[in-house]
């Protein structure tokens, strides 16, 4: 076993929270070391070549930036960028589909009429983004701030909106604007990723999902990472190296101690254990996990709900709603089977363990907003397809994982085939083995490859963004806290942690700076 050297911060876990947290502390002075397992930093936000002889470089588990705040991005110099879908959605129904386009309200006013027969689902639309609007420009900004009370967040927030959103199931509220069952449909779409609910949850897990896929930025768009999602972590990684931080790959964590007021941190690399001192360990991990290196019991057991797959297509498919180019159809969310009936009967089929008939789905490409990602060497009409799979339970994969997940693949397809001209599959490409070009992810995969618990990529359900404990200490006060003072949460598992935002890494760092600036001589702590 090898004695290591002390540092003042361990990072548990080099993925964008990681590697935020790093580069604000090392900014800040402190010696920093950041213990990654994988061979590469940046966890679920990375960007790959997954096909031999394919030069693209696919977003493999994370897709699109909506929570990133520019406060970060600003304070570490992050040199990163994103696009700006123009379309927002685009929802197949019969031989047409709902159009929303973001570029032209008359373009979107005139799909719903076609769809829906009138104009007041259109209408209902622009009240309800109005509502949640309000609700992102006064929350949005509170995310990187020390957390509110549920009072405080309350009153900025109002009256009206805090019902809507934050005290009914979510289910109702939409019910309440909307008529139509496909319109109710994406519309709730948002409240499923990566969440296993229906839209009457009394735990309002549904309202706490949606509430973040609609707060991005105080907008809620969702834009496209220019490079893929590696390229932020691959940014992240150059400002923490920068700012001091040692990042070490492939290297194992096996143990957590602590006195609370000192911690050593015991890894592997290359099969040999070495031990660092730590005044501070910041766990970029899931709590579940976190709790295992500790030797303690875990508080939940998460269970993720997603099917991912990955496609690269030689030419996009067509359409049997021929008045809407492909271009524009997967320009933006593309949803399947997501009506909102069809959302509720995936549900109930996959919580009595069946695979849903129809398998709900929607559907991002890329390479339609930035083109950049296919390498010099691929046709200009080659396109990534990244298709997030709903109401897929980890359970659903247990019994046995490899037909379950053929099985679940096989039925996610049909369903696309089922609102296009040809076959997904024809227009694949192949690899330099003849292979079609298409990977998939069950939430088994993902808790094996990622060690995401259960698969659940926001490593457990999220929270709603306000104090409801203590505020004793900096920990508390920024939601980073465990049942030791001096191990934090600093990923996904923290308040208002979840999505590629590099929020959690951002408030386990503020609140390490808080604690150790309240130690200094002649500070009252």
């Amino acid at each position: 076993m090898v004695k290591s050297a002390r540092y003042d911060m361990v990072i548990v876990g080099g993925g964008h929270n990681g590697l935020v947290a790093a580069a604000y502390l090392g900014g800040a002075g402190h010696s920093v070391l950041v213990l990654e397992q994988a061979g590469a930093a940046g966890g679920a936000a990375v960007s790959a070549q997954l096909f031999a002889g394919i030069d693209i470089r696919v977003s493999r588990y994370s897709y699109l930036v909506s929570l990133l705040p520019d406060r970060i991005v600003d304070d570490l110099g992050v040199r990163f960028r994103t696009r700006k879908r123009r379309i927002s959605s685009y929802t197949p129904v019969g031989d047409t589909g709902l159009l929303v386009d973001n570029g032209s309200a008359a373009v979107t006013r005139e799909s719903f009429a076609r769809v829906t027969g009138s104009d007041r689902e259109f209408t209902a639309w622009e009240r309800f983004s109005a509502m949640t609007g309000e609700i992102a420009r006064a929350v949005f900004p509170t995310l990187t701030e020390p957390l509110p009370t549920r009072d405080e967040l309350r009153q900025r927030v109002g009256a009206r909106q805090w019902a809507a959103l934050f005290e009914r199931p979510l289910g109702e509220t939409i019910e309440e604007y909307f008529a139509d069952d496909l319109v109710r449909g994406v519309v709730f779409t948002d409240a499923l990723i990566g969440t296993f609910t229906h839209a009457h949850d009394p735990s309002l897990a549904q309202n706490r999902c949606f509430l973040y896929h609609v707060i991005g930025g105080g907008t809620g768009d969702w834009d496209v990472p220019v490079g893929g999602m590696g390229a932020l972590t691959d940014a992240l990684l150059a400002c923490a190296r920068s700012a001091g931080a040692e990042v070490v790959t492939g290297a194992e964590v096996v143990g957590v101690e602590t006195d609370g007021a000192k911690a050593q941190v015991r890894y592997v690399t290359d099969g040999a254990e070495s031990v660092v001192d730590a005044r501070y360990v910041l766990m970029n991990a899931a709590p579940t996990e976190a709790a295992r290196l500790l030797g303690e019991p875990a508080d939940t057991e998460p269970e993720g709900a997603q099917l991912k797959i990955n496609m690269v297509l030689d030419r996009l498919p067509r359409l049997r709603d021929t008045g809407t180019d492909p271009r524009d159809a997967f320009a933006g969310t593309f949803h399947i089977a997501e009506s909102y009936e069809q959302l509720d009967r995936a549900y109930r089929e996959a919580a009595a363990g069946r695979l849903p008939a129809a398998p709900p789905s929607e559907i991002y490409c890329h390479t339609l907003t930035d083109p950049g990602i296919s390498g010099p060497g691929a046709p200009g009409t080659r396109h990534t397809l990244t298709l997030f799979g709903l109401q897929t339970p980890a359970r659903l994969f247990a019994d046995n994982p490899q037909a379950a997940k053929e099985a679940a693949v096989a039925a996610t397809l049909a369903q696309l085939n089922t609102v296009l001209a040809e076959p997904v599959q024809d227009c694949l490409a192949r690899d330099a083995h003849g292979a079609p070009c298409l990977d998939a992810a069950t939430p088994l995969d993902l808790q094996r490859s990622l060690r995401l618990p259960g698969g659940h990529i926001f490593h457990g359900d999220l929270s709603f963004p306000y104090r409801s404990g203590p505020g004793e200490t900096p920990a508390q006060r920024w939601g980073v806290d465990t049942a030791h003072r001096n191990i934090l949460r600093c990923g996904a598992g923290t308040v208002r942690g979840g999505g590629v935002s590099g929020i959690g890494g951002h408030n386990a760092a503020m609140a390490v700076l808080e604690e150790t600036a309240a130690q200094r001589p002649g500070n009252a702590r």
